[in-house]
């Protein structure tokens, strides 16, 4: 078996992927820094804390389900109609991540927080207030824009400060709260909902978002590696928080200048520009990542499917009110939970397995070379049984349900297809942010966009395909669509490493040729800057000071006579 020496992360990373590359160029260190300076306690902190802003767009969302009959009925619209309020939020939720992401992974992560939540909060305060269909479709789109991006930098912040081999219990901590929000979200809303009407979601989620920026804007560390590296270094003002402040007056009185210095050369470097879409764009059409990120947007649009439809069936099967129906969110949200935390562990060990096979040594807080590394296998290991046994019970709830069988069935399987859609989803997340590791914010970002816009015309559709077809057979045609693709993914295990090592040399070449360019523009900036001084220093010769004219007005001003 063949040894393979550890690639050591460096406290700063250049940045030289493109966005269809699956590689990231690194230089070799000149001493053996950690990838993050945080502890262990600390990464929890900040992870769980990013988690919790994550809870905002998937709670948002689902806080509203049970509530849909009601707001029906208020705004005089039809089941349908108000259907199609879930599907813009869906379509906004895939597209505003193409942009905060890039802005995340440029400006940093704090400008990125900060801006999402005051247009969430703003965008709630409209929709309590509003009285007209058209006004709450609106601004469900403003309310999803500045929701949504706060899922992207979640996973972000797990890329900037943990390193691949860990990722997996990491990445549980960090869907905590996408996990609870779909749960939470409408047991919360079912309860407002039915006992002060369903406006007050709204302001709930106005309060909510108050309460959690006060403590991001104090206190969340900047953590994007090409402002901060591995945290050590001091961010720009734009960046800062109380806690930096007065951290950065300590390192001025131990006289690191030189961490001063480096924030100056990576703040040099980098250009705060409107964010690209098309940077996301190019990954989903790129080899590698779209065979992932395709069979993530099944997996969502499946579980779309069955949480959209969720209200209609056992309002009409079952007779439940608002409140009793949002209690049948709650067994998915625990199988999610479970499923997050057993899921990420289990993916840290197939991890270590493969790393020992390759010969591989695998040190905490230090960087694996994924190079030559089959991180597509050891991820998916993980991934096609958990949607294998997912189809199986998504399949077995369909048909329950259909067959109006006691209540307790559906709760059941709900738990099973949560605990299995929560699996997958948290495999593909992990795998995304290991091939792009310079971008994180932008691959989760290309995740959500295909994930939401296919979740969007799934909760289009399933209203109309169950009234035309029935429920039973609408859910056996989602489940065998779900299983259908999980073996193109056997393509991802089989040539994903070889792409990756195409992407890599040509990625090498680019980077050569950059130089090289860099090089003669350098030049030639100081050819012209050459040519400039020199022609200033000819019109100097050009027009000689008679020094000794000079010289003798400097002696009339100090005897007291006046120059002419």
């Amino acid at each position: 078996m063949a040894s393979t020496k550890e690639k050591v992360e460096p406290q700063i990373e250049p940045d030289v992927e493109r966005a269809d590359a699956t590689v990231e160029i690194t230089r070799e260190p000149t001493n053996d820094v950690p990838f993050s300076i945080y502890t262990h306690k600390q990464k929890i902190a900040i992870v769980l804390t990013a988690s919790t802003a994550g809870f905002i767009s998937p709670m948002t969302g689902a806080i509203y389900l049970p509530a849909l009959n009601s707001v029906a009925a208020d705004l005089h619209v039809s089941n349908t109609l108000i259907n199609l309020t879930l599907t813009t939020y869906l379509i906004f939720q895939g597209l505003a991540p193409t942009f905060v992401g890039a802005f995340s992974d440029s400006a940093g992560r704090r400008p990125a927080y900060l801006i999402c939540i005051v247009l969430w909060v703003a965008a709630n305060i409209g929709i309590a207030l509003q009285d007209n269909y058209t006004a709450l479709l609106v601004l469900r789109c403003l309310q999803s824009s500045g929701s949504s991006g706060l899922i992207a930098i979640a996973n972000a912040i797990v890329a900037d400060i943990v390193p691949s081999a860990e990722r997996g219990t990491y990445i549980a901590y960090a869907s905590v709260g996408s996990i609870l929000g779909p749960s939470l979200g409408p047991f919360i809303g079912g309860i407002l909902s039915q006992y002060a009407g369903w406006r007050w979601i709204f302001w709930f989620l106005t309060i909510f978002g108050c309460v959690l920026f006060t403590p991001i804007f104090l206190f969340f560390p900047e953590t994007c590696r090409k402002i901060v590296g591995n945290g050590s270094i001091p961010p720009p003002p734009l960046n800062h928080t109380l806690m930096t402040w007065l951290h950065e007056k300590k390192l001025k009185k131990e006289g690191r200048q030189d961490l001063f210095e480096e924030r100056d050369r990576l703040a040099a470097t980098r250009h705060i520009t409107f964010p690209n879409p098309m940077l996301t764009l190019r990954i989903i059409f790129s080899k590698t990542a779209c065979i992932a990120l395709f069979a993530a947007g099944v997996l969502f649009s499946c579980y779309y499917a069955i949480t959209s439809s969720i209200p209609t069936e056992f309002r009409a099967g079952y007779h439940l009110d608002d409140f009793q129906i949002s209690l049948l969110y709650l067994p998915f949200g625990v199988g999610s939970l479970i499923s997050a935390f057993t899921t990420g562990r289990f993916m840290d060990w197939n991890f270590r397995r493969h790393a020992k096979r390759e010969g591989i040594e695998v040190i905490k807080n230090k960087q694996t070379d994924l190079s030559n590394f089959p991180i597509e296998k050891v991820r998916l290991e993980v991934y096609i049984p958990a949607v294998s046994i997912g189809a199986i019970g998504m399949l077995c709830y369909g048909w329950v349900v259909a067959e109006r069988v006691s209540i307790a069935a559906p709760c059941v399987f709900l738990f099973l297809a949560g605990y299995s859609l929560t699996a997958g989803f948290n495999c593909m997340n992990i795998l995304l942010v290991d091939l792009y590791p310079g971008k994180p914010a932008t691959a989760t970002a290309a995740n959500n966009l295909v994930r939401c816009w296919m979740g969007a015309g799934a909760a289009a559709a399933v209203i109309p395909l169950i009234n035309a077809i029935k429920f039973g057979p609408t859910v056996t045609l989602a489940a065998g669509i779900w299983i259908s693709f999980t073996p193109i993914l056997l393509i991802l295990v089989k040539k994903g490493p070889r792409w990756r090592r195409e992407a890599a040399a040509k990625e090498m070449e680019k980077v050569a040729a950059d130089e090289v360019k860099d090089t003669e523009k350098a030049k030639r900036k100081e050819m012209k800057q050459a040519a400039r001084d020199a022609k200033g220093k000819e019109e100097m010769l050009q027009s000689p000071v008679d020094e000794k004219d000079d010289e003798k007005e400097d002696e009339k001003e100090i005897a007291g006579i006046p120059k002419a």
